[in-house]
């Protein structure tokens, strides 16, 4: 199953400001967002990036409806603009990102981002050396309870990366699924979330490097944008939200966006019943104003 692309329509009336244009998606995933576009929009094109080996081969499949409209760059987002420039594009009319976990990563057990996974491993490109395998079997104590409390907003970090350290006495912490348990043992459930998603959550972006690749692109968007050129970022929860908003403040107290999401936009009942996954997710939209 590929990621279902969450609030389409939406995504598209705030990115979309010039039916001609050139644009990026930055998360090119399963190709949901993309599709639609293209779809929706037949004169513009779309720059797709994603650094996960999975994309080039979804790529290939949407590629065949249209030709040469869509150009796929295997890459992590944060190049954009050196990637970019070795095609000779300078500037693009909208950039979008959406910053989640594919359902295909999720339920994939050899990528190790399920619970129930044989590995530990939350890489999201494989080139990449570290593995949360190694982080929860070499890193020290005090490391995983900050990574836990920094990234995952986990309060019973300490707890749990005290936890860790005992159970590693035993041997090598091989799976998901011990990983799990082990939280699990220090923390009870509560409602229908499993007690080790913030764990989770902590070592995906922390061996991703997730939110500093998301202060790159934010960073370098301005000058990406031509005038009038559209930033859309999807965020799935509140770490993520709140990079985008301070940096989105800023850019247009400095005078080069203007805002055009001034309350975050939330999926509807309607999309949440059939797509779960799209109830945390955010979108935030600014435009690059003129003359900035």
């Amino acid at each position: 199953m590929y990621h279902i692309c969450v609030m389409p329509l939406e995504t598209s009336q705030y990115l979309i400001n010039n039916t001609e244009g050139s644009y990026i998606d930055c998360t090119f995933g399963g190709g949901g967002h993309t599709s639609y576009l293209l779809n929706k929009f037949e004169k513009i094109k779309i720059i797709a990036f994603d650094w996960d080996e999975d994309a080039t081969n979804r790529f290939l499949e949407i590629k065949k409806n249209f030709n040469n409209r869509v150009v796929f760059i295997r890459d992590n987002f944060k190049n954009i603009k050196n990637a970019l420039a070795e095609i000779n594009i300078n500037k693009v009319d909208g950039i979008l990102a959406d910053i989640g976990v594919s359902s295909k990563q999720l339920d994939d057990l050899d990528r190790g981002f399920s619970f129930n996974s044989d590995v530990v491993d939350m890489r999201m490109d494989k080139r990449n050396a570290l593995t949360a395998k190694e982080i929860i079997n070499s890193y020290s104590r005090d490391d995983l309870a900050d990574i836990f409390y920094k990234y995952g907003q986990e309060y019973k970090s300490r707890q749990i990366a005290d936890a860790i350290s005992l159970r590693r006495k035993r041997g090598i912490i091989n799976t998901a699924l011990e990983l799990k348990d082990i939280v699990c043992s220090v923390k009870r459930p509560q409602g229908k979330v499993n007690p080790a998603t913030k764990v989770f959550q902590a070592l995906r972006i922390f061996v991703n490097d997730e939110l500093a690749n998301l202060e790159t692109l934010l960073s370098g968007a301005p000058g990406l944008l031509n005038q009038g050129g559209r930033i859309v970022l999807i965020s799935f929860h509140s770490l993520e939200d709140r990079i985008v908003k301070q940096d989105f403040k800023k850019n247009a107290s400095d005078g080069k966006y203007k805002i055009l999401t001034k309350k975050v936009i939330t999926a509807s009942q309607e999309e949440i019943n059939v797509n779960p996954r799209s109830r945390s997710a955010k979108i935030r939209a600014a435009e690059k104003i003129i003359n900035a």
